[in-house]
């Protein structure tokens, strides 16, 4: 006859620890199962979109859906005041690849995508307008481009622009032509913020110190392997745009402002030119007292206004170098950013491996 000994409690309790600590496992598996990380996320920023919300559900889900890949749909309500939270209420109850990321206040266009790409969980992110001047179905070209090429950007290029007013398509060609001056020729002529990025481009966004960097001058800023999909614009779905002139003329602003000091600058060059345009001046005030054209007194004053002037203009200039500096020490963004070294890269015993796209990218500010 056997004698089954009684449990002691301390072996109790371990029982029932690894009883629980293996239901838990089995949860978090069937949960993975169940729900994977996405390969996918599509991030749309809205305001008051109710009237498109219906045809942008139906034409974007159809797109995902055919991908037959683990994808979520990260919609930002940026503080909508119509019926367009209810409206995603709704759409959620049928579709549960839908997020609702909802911000307490509109705090604008840009707030509300970089909060949208910072809490995507894809592997890729596409971040896309709701009103449907965007087709969803060049989201499955920038998939495929990013993956066949190895690219970590994918910029939607538009090809045709015959649905804007002509006043529209001249000011966003000079809004380009300036910010491919002051950032460089790698920022892409037509390109809004309908764009491809990959996970280590949404790492390296979240490394930079900036509460509001505008992503389509930040973006290529970063340097990183890109490529553009060229489409056709579209008239908008429905409801009125949300970017009429008044914020178009901020978005400018905010991009100059936040990226280049050169408006501190233009006080410099003022001061430089009032300073030989005041020595010529001079020149031509001796000239004219010297053969007795001028009134007594009026020569020293004119030169000493002009004198005064220039260099008041100078100081200012010098002022606003200074504090160019001082503004683009704040921004706190690095001076550079690390692709790869060879010291710390797994993949240095095998060159001639393919890159993985979405790799970990090392930003400076990072190794201090």
């Amino acid at each position: 006859m056997r004698v089954v000994a009684p449990l002691g409690p301390a072996t109790r309790i371990r029982l029932v620890a690894f009883a629980s600590s293996t239901g838990g496992a089995g949860e978090q598996g069937a949960s993975a199962v169940t729900r994977p990380e996405p390969v996918l996320s599509v991030v749309v920023p809205m305001y008051n979109e109710e009237s498109v919300l219906p045809a942008l559900a139906r034409r974007l889900r159809v797109v995902l859906d055919d991908l037959a890949e683990a994808y979520e749909v990260v919609a930002v309500d940026d503080g909508s005041d119509d019926g367009t939270p209810a409206a995603l209420t709704a759409l959620r109850a049928g579709w549960p690849e839908l997020r609702v990321v909802r911000l307490r206040r509109n705090s604008g266009h840009q707030p509300a995508l970089v909060a949208g790409v910072l809490r995507a969980r894809g592997r890729y992110v596409v971040s896309i307008d709701a009103d449907l001047q965007d087709p969803p179905e060049t989201i499955v070209e920038m998939l495929r481009a990013a993956r066949a090429d190895g690219l970590d950007v994918v910029y939607g290029v538009r090809a045709d622009r015959s649905t804007d007013s002509p006043f529209k398509r001249w000011t966003a060609a000079g809004y380009y032509r300036l910010m491919r001056r002051l950032v460089g020729k790698q920022v892409p002529a037509q390109a809004g913020d309908f764009r491809l990025l990959s996970r280590a481009v949404v790492e390296a966004l979240r490394e930079l110190p900036e509460p509001a960097p505008v992503l389509r001058l930040v973006v290529p800023w970063l340097g990183f392997p890109s490529g553009e999909v060229a489409y056709h614009r579209h008239r908008r779905a429905a409801g009125q745009t949300k970017y009429p002139l008044s914020r178009m003329a901020g978005l400018a602003a905010q991009s100059v402002t936040s990226f280049s000091a050169a408006p501190l600058r233009f006080a410099t060059w003022l001061g430089l030119a009032g300073v030989v345009v005041c020595g010529l001046l001079v020149v031509l005030t001796v000239v004219a007292w010297s053969v007795g054209a001028t009134v007594d007194g009026w020569p020293s004053l004119y030169v000493a206004i002009l004198f005064l002037g220039a260099v008041q203009l100078l100081c200012l200039g010098l002022l606003g170098e200074y504090v160019g500096r001082i503004y683009t020490v704040v921004q706190g963004r690095p001076a550079y950013v690390v692709a790869d070294d060879t010291a710390t890269d797994r993949e240095t015993a095998d060159p001639a491996a393919p890159r993985e796209v979405g790799g970990p990218t090392v930003l400076a500010d990072s190794l201090r």
